[in-house]
């Protein structure tokens, strides 16, 4: 077991003022499953990259191991996966490749076949199975659930499960929870590492935050209190020290040296108020930095004029000679939340196209009622750039509702005034999903919505999407997403 040793880490982009680290400092152990989670657009990539010594910065990083990326850059998609795999591990060592490959239910036959025939899953599998099997290496795992059905992100779950050395970036709950012991989180003002996985970092957190929250609702009232103090005490100074040019009921004398050391008193005692109130304002300031904004959206979705909104009835498609998917048959009523599950390949995406109005060959019966509404969410956000106001210009939806949602789901306001073709991937799918919460469509299709996401904005989404109640049919790998979404589940 070796260090990873960060110190004084700061990093901004060229021709930026927003510095993404300032002097942050921390050690890692090359034994640990780390998982790294944060907000999109805090730098989760960004640190792989300094990590990779792709970016030049301020003070150092060192570490005993040499660092690998996942996804491996393959210039050439085309050649023989066994080529791939050298690539990766030049002096790699076929039984342990092969024991890589079990662990992972991939066939020998693959190294045989062009690896650009091989399923995203299987490309996936292939390269953790070559990296693996490097030795001194600690790996960087970038988001590789994005990619793989369900079964597959439980077979390369247990598969990291028995590895070591490795940071995970991922933002799928249940994977994070059975594959990582311990969690690094870029926090909205530090980065905090802890034992455990996912879910007891998130319990600690909320504890934290439902601690602070309380302390500051406290000390909001001591400050409160001691100002309405120091106002009677300021006050009752002032007046005892007027009252030195007074006389008594008697009409005798004042004591003006009495009079005037009760007014110093008082003052005192004002001054002792106000250092408390300044006090209790810096203890206030302290608070709150790292809490997640998560605020409620509140939308309404239009009602459509008949319950069924649409029926599939012994649906098969097909590409020249192979069908991808065959006999099916569902239907979609107001209020029903459907999650279309399937392995890789088996249709989900093209269904969604069809119903969405694409010109896909098929056999059977697509029944979707008249002048119905549909907001379609691809898997695609390449298309996307330009400035956010030309955007929502362009597809018709009122710029200020955009806007708002966009700042709950955390987008800084700078964002705004940048082009969405530099937003990183989770922004991306966020600008897509805001575009389509704010169409007045009847019917929400959604596929794979979630890639790139950080996970509290899954949450965020998740949480919308249980109060706004709208119709949805969503095609989505995130576990603990469909569990709590989803109203019925639809095998193909």
């Amino acid at each position: 077991m070796s260090q990873i040793t960060v110190n004084k880490l700061t990093f901004a982009y060229e021709g930026s003022y927003d510095l993404i680290f300032e002097n942050v400092s921390f050690q890692l152990d090359t034994d640990w499953r780390l998982g790294f989670t944060g907000r999109n657009g805090r730098g989760k990539t960004t640190f792989l990259n300094l990590l990779l010594g792709k970016l030049e910065y301020s003070g150092t990083i060192s570490a005993d191991v040499e660092f690998e990326y996942f996804p491996y850059p393959i210039a050439d998609r085309d050649q023989l996966t066994m080529n791939v795999v050298s690539d990766i591990y030049p002096d790699y060592v076929h039984w342990e490749l092969m024991r890589e490959f079990q662990l992972l239910e991939v066939t020998e036959d693959v190294l045989y076949r062009p690896f650009s025939s091989l399923s995203n899953g299987e490309q996936t599998k292939v390269m953790l199975a070559a990296m693996f099997i490097k030795e001194n290496r600690f790996l960087l795992i970038d988001e590789p659930t994005n990619h793989l059905d369900l079964r597959g992100r439980e077979l390369v779950s247990e598969y990291l499960r028995t590895k070591r050395g490795f940071i995970l970036v991922s933002h799928d709950r249940a994977f994070l929870d059975h594959s990582v012991d311990h969690i690094l989180s870029i926090n909205r003002t530090n980065i905090e590492i802890q034992k455990g996985n996912f879910s007891s970092w998130w319990m600690n957190k909320e504890r934290q935050d439902q601690y602070e929250l309380a302390e500051n609702e406290k000390l909001k009232k001591d400050i409160k209190r001691l100002s309405e103090a120091a106002r009677r005490t300021s006050g009752w100074s002032d007046e005892v020290e007027k009252s030195k040019n007074g006389t008594r009921n008697s009409g005798s004398k004042l004591d003006k040296g009495y009079v005037g050391h009760k007014a110093a008193k008082m003052m005192k005692r004002s001054k002792s108020i106000e250092q408390r109130q300044q006090s209790a304002l810096e203890e206030k300031s302290s608070l709150l930095k790292n809490l997640e904004s998560a605020d409620q959206l509140k939308l309404s979705q239009p009602v459509y004029h008949k319950q069924q909104l649409l029926h599939l009835d012994h649906v098969s498609i097909q590409y020249g000679d192979r069908t991808v998917c065959q006999d099916v048959s569902f239907t979609i009523n107001q209020g029903d939340r459907v999650a279309l599950r399937g392995s890789n390949g088996s249709g989900k995406s093209s269904l969604l196209k069809l119903i969405c109005g694409e010109a896909i060959s098929h056999t059977g019966n697509v029944d979707i009622g008249s002048r119905l509404q549909i907001s379609y969410v691809s898997q695609d956000t390449s298309h996307l750039a330009g400035s956010l106001t030309d955007y929502a210009r362009a597809c018709g939806i009122d710029e200020s509702l955009f806007k708002a949602i966009l700042r709950k789901l955390d987008f800084a306001r700078v964002q705004f005034e940048k082009d969405i073709a530099s937003y990183s991937g989770g922004q991306k799918k966020k600008v897509l999903i805001a575009r389509s919460l704010c169409e007045h469509a009847h019917l929400l299709i959604w596929d794979e919505p979630l890639n790139f996401i950080d996970v509290i904005s899954r949450m965020q989404i998740e949480e919308l999407l249980l109060s706004y109640a709208p119709t949805i049919l969503f095609v989505e790998h995130d576990r603990e997403f469909c569990e709590h979404v989803a109203t019925s589940v639809i095998e193909l």
